[in-house]
């Protein structure tokens, strides 16, 4: 078994992970490795679920903190093995999102007596389908590792600065009718990719709400992202089907969202196939955090597992290091001063107490298109 040696340096240890593969669903070689390297520490308390992997401590300190990072990364693309050059750790996973769980992996082993009792969570299978999602596993095997934080900050790439909240996630078949006839004759049918043209057009004139929640623009987005249609050469399709993403702001809950997109086409039929809710900033109850670590909170623009923990009631920010608009490229990297600044910023976090949240009324937020309307409420999907 590998052994990973978590007092080494930051940047040894992500070149470390980045060298074990751990592509989706091939996550037991690093979690082994994890899981031993953790146990060796007298004041953690371990907890294997799966191939994800819960580290706590249990200090009997006054509140929780909850620190995450996922295990997995998309398939290699000839970037592997790991390199360091021109101060920047290369390879597959090093941005998204090895860099952060090296952070979180160092600070569980060396910060013994944390000011606020700490969980680690270390998870599989982030980068594919929700059902295999390690988080959502521990949450319904062992709901009691995630439920009794009061924060959780979610190592995922973020420029190591702050982004609050995240956006939800809708998908959607739009079914555009014909009828089938020979090409031959094609004046004989209604061919139904013809007729997906009116959706293209629609979509194309559309403009996205921009929505502000607690002072953070979130930029809303509705787009085609597959047309499918015809079954043979010589048949005038009689169906045609737009697949449509739609990212909406977290003061939007997934039926609305739904309802929204529906009220765009009223004439088809709307398959939904996917919808997921997003995570409001709750800047009120993690401003203190996002102040600790030095930096202004930005809107999270894409989903992340912050909305997760929303909806177990656990207010949550991103923040890694690493550019995330390099995951998942053949050229993936994450810069040796991120890593640095994350874990001292976390370590400093970590071994000194936050003010109380304020307690003073904040003016709700409105939603664009929506006089007068307010953001739900806290904890609300």
């Amino acid at each position: 078994m590998t052994r990973l040696d978590l007092t080494a340096d930051v940047v040894d240890l992500t070149r470390a992970l980045v060298d074990l593969p751990s592509e989706s669903g091939q996550e037991a070689e690093i979690a082994d490795a994890v899981e031993h390297a953790l146990r060796a520490l007298p004041h953690l308390t371990v907890d294997r679920v799966g191939n994800s992997v819960v580290a706590r401590t249990r200090l009997g300190r006054g509140e929780r903190a909850l620190i995450a990072g996922h295990l997995d990364t998309v398939p290699a693309a000839g970037n592997l093995p790991s390199r360091l050059a021109d101060g920047r750790v290369h390879g597959l996973g090093a941005c998204d999102m090895k860099g952060g769980v090296a952070v979180a992996l160092r600070l569980a082993a060396t910060v013994t007596a944390p000011v606020r009792d700490v969980s680690y969570v270390f998870y599989e299978c982030e980068e594919v389908e929700g059902a295999r999602n390690g988080l959502a596993r521990i949450g319904a095997e062992r709901p009691e590792l995630l439920q009794d934080a009061g924060l959780a900050l979610l190592m995922e790439p973020s420029d190591a600065g702050v982004e609050a909240g995240c956006q939800g996630i809708l998908t959607a078949d739009i079914v555009v009718g014909g009828a089938r006839a020979h090409t031959a004759r094609a004046w004989q049918g209604v061919n139904a990719a013809h007729k997906a043209g009116r959706v293209l057009q629609r979509l194309d004139a559309h403009r996205p709400e921009r929505v502000v929640v607690d002072g953070l623009e979130y930029r809303e987005g509705l787009s085609a992202v597959a047309v499918r249609a015809g079954v043979a050469g010589n048949v005038v399709p009689d169906e045609c089907v737009v697949t449509v993403n739609c990212r909406f702001a977290p003061s939007r809950s997934p039926k609305e969202a739904e309802a929204y997109v529906r009220g765009l086409f009223p004439e088809y039929e709307v398959r939904v196939t996917e919808v997921v809710g997003g995570a409001l900033p709750h800047l009120d109850r993690v401003g203190a955090l996002a102040a600790a670590l030095g930096a202004e909170p930005r809107p999270k623009l894409g989903w992340t597992d912050v909305a997760r923990f929303a909806a177990l009631g656990v207010p949550a920010l991103n923040y890694g290091p690493g550019d995330p608009s390099l995951a998942h490229t053949p050229g993936e990297y994450v810069p040796v001063e991120h890593l640095r600044r994350c874990e001292a910023r976390l370590r400093a976090w970590l071994s000194r107490a936050l003010p109380a949240p304020s307690t003073e009324a904040r003016a709700p937020a409105v939603r664009p298109g929506h006089p007068g309307r307010p953001r739900p409420a806290a904890g609300a999907a």
